[in-house]
């Protein structure tokens, strides 16, 4: 039998106009900015006419912690979304956009896979409607205007040595973490040390997706610390001037893109900040705008329930008033036995011990998201290799900590092979409402929020941080004692060291600095040596990317 890759599944669907689409949610065509025949943007007059709308069901999708096995979050998103459509609601499903640094990186693409995807897959694994060109060039812009403003006059006093504003790109260039500015001459500027950050790690991206309109999306970029004068005094993006630009390049940006599943559910696609390095979260506009529009919304969170689902909660939830009704966390037996030590050339082979040690794993995090209250079902991706035994072996395991596991085939069979969890969901949401809590209050010290992180989601002992920083968390109680907490770590375990998989506990955790987002309007607490700019793997998945001579990409996965 000849399996398709996911690209030929994607290019060998028929799409329905996007009109089509729209009108499942009732949106009218006028209210529909077209980016060819099956993208568009949803017009920001419509959005505000639907805000008196009763808000609908809001589904978290999480994961245990990735591993070079697989996990497939986003397909069973997109799966879960095509299952409450097949059973005869109205859903919708809201993903972040993929950045092209992991695209062409380690990870591929990231529209879903099998027949639970969302087209057309290449748009938007790649430009799609450019709503990352216009957040880089707005970051971009504000670096600009401040080294000419440094260049022209430094009327505001700016201590060049003192300036946290980088540059970004979208695109995985270790050589551009930190390099010289300026060099060259007078007429260049005045030289000094620099670097880039990847977009999707930008505070313009944060802000982006946590800003609720045009005004609001001003009053944070306006906001932006860019460094300080030698006295310690905050420079500000509006000190700079920069802010009023930078929201119109955002203009057309913020409003919420339109697309749709191999099924034709709705689909909104928007923003993408990393949850490692960021608050890895779809949009606000595309979350809400969703909630007012379709009964069941489903969304994403980044990587595993300690970063992205942590992140969801404390800082979108709290920022947003947005409630989940139900999570679902997915596994796969692959997954699992590799975070009980089973060698990825070894996974096909069962191995019932090993995966138990693993589910330690989807304990911690099954145990995790009990803390904020949100009702919880597991969803294991299946993958042909997972023998009887061991799926009972999960099942068993799920049964004792009072959790229903399902297994899902939407990677094969679409909407049908989610049609169980899809039913499971809709009772969790009608007959079984949760009781959401955050995980710390807003009066907690920024290092008590950070330890409250530390202990309760990773399991570490403590914290740990040097003088230098130390004297950033004292110095930023003071100004933003209310703010929340982003941390930015490996996802590849509860620690900070990537290689240690599994369950493991009373370790410690470093943070190695704080940097400030006063737009966004959180600090992240940077452990580890997690990448700000992450790097090209020895085998970029750019290598097997390339358009045939029907002008049609292939290698995209």
């Amino acid at each position: 039998m000849t399996h398709l890759s996911d690209i030929e599944i994607a290019q060998a669907a028929t799409a329905l106009p996007i009109a089509e689409i729209g009108a499942k949610l009732n949106i009218p065509a006028s209210a529909l900015l077209h980016y060819g025949p099956t993208k568009a943007k949803i017009d920001y007059g419509f959005i505000q006419s639907q805000q008196k709308n009763k808000n609908g069901k809001l589904i978290l999708v999480t994961a245990i912690s990735p591993t070079p096995a697989g996990e497939g979050k986003t397909t069973t998103t997109v799966g879960l979304g095509d299952g409450l459509t097949r059973i005869g609601k109205k859903a919708a499903i809201c993903l972040r956009e993929p950045s092209l640094g992991p695209c062409f990186g380690m990870k591929g693409g990231a529209a879903g896979g099998g027949y639970a995807q969302v087209i057309p897959m290449e748009d938007i694994n790649l430009h799609f409607t450019g709503d990352f060109h216009a957040i880089g060039a707005a970051h971009n812009l504000l670096s600009a205007m401040i080294d000419n403003h440094i260049y022209w006059s430094n009327d505001l006093q700016i201590d060049t040595r003192r300036i946290s504003w980088r540059r970004v790109v979208d695109m995985n260039d270790r050589a551009l973490r930190d390099i010289a500015l300026a060099l060259g001459g007078p007429g260049n500027g005045f030289p000094r040390q620099g670097g880039f950050d990847i977009t999707v790690a930008s505070e313009v991206m944060a802000i982006f997706c946590l800003a609720t309109d045009i005004k609001d999306l001003q009053t944070r970029l306006a906001k932006i610390v860019i460094g300080t004068t030698r006295t310690g005094k905050p420079i500000t993006a509006a000190d700079i001037k920069a802010d009023g630009a930078m929201t119109a390049l955002l203009k057309d940006a913020l409003m919420p893109n339109l697309v749709q599943s191999l099924e034709g559910t709705p689909a909104l696609i928007h923003g993408g900040p990393f949850a490692n390095i960021a608050h890895g979260c779809n949009s606000v506009m595309a979350t809400t705008t969703a909630l007012k529009l379709a009964d069941y919304v489903v969304t994403e969170a980044g990587f595993g329930a300690d970063l992205g689902a942590e992140k969801f909660m404390d800082i979108k939830c709290r920022k947003t008033g947005l409630k989940p009704d139900a999570a679902v966390i997915v596994a796969t037996i692959r997954a699992l036995k590799m975070h009980g030590g089973v060698a990825k050339d070894q996974l096909k082979s069962e191995n019932i011990d090993a995966l138990k040690i693993g589910f330690k794993n989807l304990e911690r995090h099954l145990q995790n998201l009990g803390k904020f209250g949100v009702p919880v079902v597991v969803a294991v991706n299946n993958f042909i290799n997972d023998t009887p035994a061991e799926i009972e072996a999960l099942r068993t395991m799920c049964n004792g900590m009072s959790v229903k596991m399902i297994l899902c085939t939407h990677w094969a069979d679409g909407s049908a092979g989610t049609e169980e969890l899809a039913k499971e969901i809709v009772d969790i949401c009608e007959n079984r409402p949760g009781a959401f809590k955050y995980l710390y209050t807003d009066e907690q010290t920024l290092w008590e929020k950070t330890r409250t992180i530390a202990k309760e989601i990773y399991r570490a002992t403590d914290i740990a941080a040097d003088s230098k920083v130390r004297k950033q968390f004292d110095d930023f109680q003071k100004l933003y004692p209310s703010f929340p907490i982003c941390m930015a770590k490996t996802q590849y375990s509860f620690t900070t060291d990537a290689a240690k998989f599994g369950a493991p506990v009373d370790h410690m955790v470093t943070i190695r600095e704080l940097r400030l987002s006063a737009g966004a309007e959180f600090i992240v607490a940077v452990c580890g040596d997690i990448m700000i700019m992450p790097g090209l793997p020895v085998k970029p998945a750019a290598e097997t990317i390339s358009v045939n001579e029907k002008g049609q990409v292939e290698g995209l996965f």
